[in-house]
């Protein structure tokens, strides 16, 4: 690291704002963690677990080298999928002593596919403050280099490991008009994938990001038609951790023609009717023939 590096680290003006916040005692704060580098963590994020009066974690092992590797010592306090609602219990009990308490899982965001939830459920029906500290979050960094254009998605999360339930589950969100963010393990990729490709067609557009943010981070977009051979290409594949994103689901023809009338309405006001074609399909992903003739029509149309 450069010395100019290390100032942006250490400039006063970073810690000020970092300090500066009030932290308040008796508060759950849920703080997010690397899902790989160890330096996508905040500086907030941090001080904070330096303030902390103890950490409840997903596996005290993994945070105990996480911390370790800041100089921060803090107690830990286990708090997995299998124990929630008995340490939820503990944990009131101690910010109701007055105790900041960070809450962390061993990736990523607590209640996002980790432990959590079921904490802060407890906590917030108890009336006691929960504080958000935004970071890492392998669906959001996912989606955000997949290139799916669509401004709405929805996060199904790991799907089950039973053939039946998994397939049940992507029948449900099939038609769902948004990209669709799964987490699959490494071991269920293919057969996930090929399942996919039955439910929802050769021609929609999958993204298989795998280890995100990792050593050997790949990101790659194709067909489902091509996914199963992409994975088969490289043995190293069936590695690491993965976020599958599907495109949003074709609209509906009725659909997809009110769209399209919406688009040249506002186009023909300013454009020509070829003009209005042109950029009605590339903001559609029409056929330019077809929105020609729509156009025309629309004209035509309005000058009656």
């Amino acid at each position: 690291m450069s010395a100019t590096d290390n100032a942006l680290f250490t400039s006063a003006t970073v810690i000020e704002a970092v300090t500066r916040q009030n932290y308040p005692a008796a508060t759950l704060y849920v703080v997010a963690t690397p899902i790989g580098n160890v330096a996508d963590i905040s500086l907030r994020a941090l001080h904070l677990l330096s303030l902390a009066d103890a950490i409840a974690c997903e596996d005290t092992r993994n945070t105990a080298q996480l911390l370790s590797r800041y100089g921060i010592s803090k107690p830990l306090i286990a708090a997995h999928q299998h124990n929630e609602r008995e340490v939820a219990e503990k944990i009131l009990a101690r910010l109701q002593a007055g105790e900041r308490i960070a809450l962390v899982s061993d990736a990523g965001t607590p209640g996002v596919s980790d432990p959590g939830a079921k904490i802060v459920d407890a906590v917030k029906l108890a009336g006691m403050p929960v504080t958000p500290l935004p970071g890492a979050s392998a669906a959001i960094s996912a989606l955000s280099a997949s290139g799916l254009i669509h401004d709405r998605f929805y996060f199904v999360g790991f799907l089950p490991a039973k053939a039946g339930q998994r397939d049940s589950i992507l029948r449900e969100v099939q038609a769902i008009p948004a990209s669709l963010i799964f987490y699959e393990a490494p071991h269920r990729i293919i057969e996930a994938v090929a399942a996919m490709r039955v439910i929802f067609g050769d021609a929609r557009r999958i993204v298989l990001a795998r280890e995100v943010s990792k050593l050997f981070e790949e990101i790659h977009r194709c067909t489902l038609a091509e996914a199963e051979s992409w994975l088969a290409a490289d043995s190293h594949r069936e590695k690491g951790e993965y976020v599958i994103l599907i495109e949003a689901a074709p609209a509906a023809a009725d659909e997809q023609e009110l769209e399209a009338r919406r688009v040249l309405q506002i186009l023909l006001e300013e454009c020509s009717v070829k003009q209005a074609a042109g950029l009605a399909a590339q903001l559609t992903g029409q056929k330019k023939n077809a929105l020609y003739q729509m156009a025309l029509e629309m004209k035509q149309a309005d000058e009656e």
